[in-house]
C-alpha cells in the first residue's frame, strides 16, 4: 500500500490510533480512508483521542482545537488553547480531557469530559508562562510546569486542588522535560542543569537524582559503543550496475554494538552562549512500561542513551551512537527500548543486549522518528517524505526478524 501522498499533505504527521486499528487510515480495512481540511485556518498539530474515535486537530496561531468523530462525522470546537510545549493531555482510560488555556493574561487549566466535550472543570494556575501539562497514569493527579525562565512544577487533583509545589532551584533555567512513571508512584523531571530529579507520590519529595557525566568510571555500568564497518568485497561476484537496494551511501556498511572498557569518554557539545534554545539539559526521557527503567538523553551529549535502573536508583547501561539520537520509545509490552538517529538503522536495548537492525527496502529510508504498536510487535518508522510499517517476528528473533509490510516508496 503507497500512502506516501497522504503523508505528504498531512504535514509528516503519524501516529497509532490507541486502540491500534488505524493509522492515519485504517490497517484493518484499506479501502476505508478519510480526510480532514481544516480549511484557511490551518493546521499546526493533531492527535488521537483515547477512544481511537476522534481526531483533535489544532489550527495555526492556536485560535482553536477541532473535534473531528470518524463514527458519526460531527465536529465540536474548543476555544482558547495556549501554543505551549505540551498543552492538551488525556487520562489513560479515556474518561478526561486537559487543555492548557491563556485568557488574559493569565494561564487556565479546563478539563472536559471526552464522552460529550462538555467542560467538568476550570481553574487557574499558578505559573507565569505555563509550558505543558500532563495527567499522572492513574488520572488522579495533573502535572503542571512553568516556562525554562523559571523552575516549577505543580500537582493538581482532578477537581483543581494544587496539592503540592516542586522547585529544585532559582535564578537558573529550570525545567525542560517531565515523565510519568507508568505505576504513578514516580514523577521524573528533567532540567537544564542536566540532571533527572525523581519525585514520589506519596509526599512529593524528591527521592534521588540522577547525573549525566561526560565520563563514566563505574565498571558496574555497561556502555555500548555503536561501531561501523563496510563488509568486505567479493570481486567475483560484483554486480553492474549495482543493485538499486545496494545504492543508497549507508547501505553498504554494517553496524553492531561493542562493549566498551571504562572509564569511557562520550562525545559532548560545548554550547554557543551567545544563542537562543542552548543544547543543554535533559530534553528527552521516558520510563519502561514495567516502571524499572528510566531512558533519557541529555542534550549536551547528543549521541548517548542513559537507562536508569529505578528499582536500584542508579545507572545500569549507556549507549553512544555514531550519530545523534532523534527518538526513543519503549514497547509497550516489554522492557524493549527502540532508538533511531536519523540513519537507515533502527536501534534496540533490552537488558539481554542491543541490536542495530537494518530498515528493509529499496534505497537509503532515513528514519527520523518512530512510535510502537500498543502489540508491542511492529513499528512506524518515519522519514522526511514517506514511512514503513515494520513487523518484528518473535519467534525468529529481533535481529533477524525485522520485517515490512506495504510499501513505504
Amino acid at each position: 500500500m503507497n500512502f506516501s501522498e497522504v503523508f505528504k499533505l498531512s504535514s509528516l504527521l503519524c501516529k497509532f490510533s490507541p486502540d491500534g486499528k488505524y493509522l492515519v487510515w485504517s490497517l484493518e480495512q484499506p479501502e476505508w480512508h478519510c480526510k480532514i481540511d481544516e480549511g484557511s485556518a490551518g493546521l499546526v498539530a493533531s492527535c488521537w483521542s483515547p477512544d481511537g474515535r476522534h481526531i483533535l486537530n489544532t489550527t495555526e496561531f492556536h485560535l482553536r482545537i477541532t473535534v473531528w468523530s470518524l463514527c458519526t462525522k460531527s465536529v465540536s470546537y474548543i476555544k482558547y488553547p495556549k501554543a505551549c510545549q505540551q498543552g492538551i493531555t488525556f487520562t489513560r482510560d479515556g474518561r478526561y480531557l486537559a487543555l492548557a488555556e491563556r485568557r488574559d493574561c493569565k494561564d487556565y487549566v479546563s478539563i472536559l469530559v471526552c464522552s460529550d466535550w462538555q467542560l467538568l472543570r476550570h481553574f487557574d494556575t499558578d505559573t507565569q508562562d505555563l509550558a505543558g501539562i500532563e495527567w499522572a497514569p492513574n488520572g488522579c493527579v495533573l502535572a503542571a510546569w512553568d516556562s525554562c525562565l523559571e523552575y516549577k512544577i505543580l500537582l493538581y487533583s482532578l477537581d483543581g486542588r494544587l496539592l503540592s509545589t516542586f522547585c529544585a532551584y532559582e535564578w537558573s533555567l529550570g525545567i525542560k522535560s517531565v515523565a510519568w512513571s507508568p505505576s504513578s508512584q514516580f514523577l521524573a523531571v528533567g532540567s537544564y542543569d542536566g540532571k533527572v530529579r525523581i519525585l514520589n507520590h506519596v509526599t512529593w519529595k524528591m527521592i534521588t537524582e540522577f547525573g549525566h557525566p561526560a565520563t563514566i568510571n563505574n565498571p558496574k555500568i555497561v556502555v555500548y559503543k555503536e561501531a561501523e564497518k563496510s563488509p568486505p568485497l567479493v570481486l567475483g561476484r560484483l554486480a553492474f550496475p549495482p543493485p538499486r537496494a545496494a545504492a543508497g551511501p549507508l547501505s553498504s556498511t554494517e553496524s553492531k554494538y561493542e562493549v566498551a572498557s571504562v572509564p569511557v569518554s562520550l562525545q559532548t557539545l560545548k554550547p554557543a552562549p551567545d544563542r537562543a534554545n542552548p543544547r543543554i539539559g535533559i530534553g528527552a526521557m521516558a520510563f519502561s512500561p514495567d516502571s524499572c527503567f528510566l531512558a533519557t538523553r541529555s542534550d549536551s551529549v547528543p549521541t548517548a542513551v542513559w537507562i536508569w535502573d529505578i528499582q536500584k536508583l542508579r545507572l545500569l547501561a549507556a549507549l553512544e551512537q555514531l550519530s545523534a539520537v532523534r527518538c526513543f520509545q519503549w514497547d509497550p509490552r516489554q522492557a524493549r527500548l527502540a532508538i533511531c538517529t536519523g540513519g537507515s538503522k533502527v536501534y534496540l536495548w533490552s537488558p539481554a543486549g542491543c541490536v542495530s537492525v537494518q530498515v528493509p527496502g529499496e534505497g537509503d529510508f532515513q528514519v527520523l522518528s518512530l512510535c510502537w504498536h500498543l502489540s508491542g510487535d511492529s513499528l512506524a518508522l518515519l522519514s522526511k517524505d514517506h514511512f514503513c510499517l515494520c513487523f518484528l517476528e518473535t519467534e525468529q528473533g529481533v535481529g533477524t526478524a525485522f520485517g515490512q509490510r506495504g510499501d513505504h516508496t
